[in-house]
């Protein structure tokens, strides 16, 4: 499946996927660039034992970022063969937009309360893209499960700080 997820209906577009991906990853890049210039203040925090140590998130966004930038990539390439992808790519941009707020919201501002709520519209948002996508493009689905499954992860351990740290 993996080599094949490049390709939508026999046609591959590397330029595209490489400005689907390049996005995602820019997203998430300059948002931990405003974001985490707090690593200290994170590293001081109160942690539930379920919270992964550090080193982890960046591996993990940097994965998800690709995962979602090429799910964009095989909606993109739909929409250029005939399909109707507006609201599926408007969704996309708004819960990319949410994403790139929560970093600010948490590490920036610490406001967790505020960031947890946040992280819950935008796991709503990317519900909504995954399942307009699927409508779409079902490997473009899947693509976005690892994402689900991470800020739903990601919600309960924000909660977690939230309340640990009042």
């Amino acid at each position: 499946m993996f080599c094949n997820i490049f390709k939508v209906n026999g046609e591959k577009h590397i330029g595209k996927l490489i400005i689907s991906i390049i996005i995602a990853e820019g997203v998430g890049a300059i948002s931990a660039f405003l974001g985490m210039s707090n690593q200290e203040m994170y590293s001081q925090l109160v942690k539930p034992v379920f919270s992964p140590p550090g080193w982890i998130f960046p591996i993990v966004w940097i994965i998800l970022f690709f995962l979602m930038g090429t799910a964009a990539y095989r909606i993109w390439i739909r929409g250029k063969q005939g399909e109707d992808v507006k609201r599926a790519l408007v969704l996309y941009v708004i819960q990319l937009a949410l994403n790139f707020m929560w970093t600010i919201i948490f590490f920036r501002f610490q406001l967790y309360g505020l960031a947890f709520l946040e992280l819950m519209i935008l796991l709503v948002f990317i519900l909504m893209t995954t399942f307009e996508f699927s409508k779409i493009d079902k490997t473009a689905a899947y693509l976005m499960i690892p994402y689900i499954l991470w800020v739903s992860f990601a919600g309960i351990l924000n909660y977690a700080i939230w309340m640990l740290n009042k």
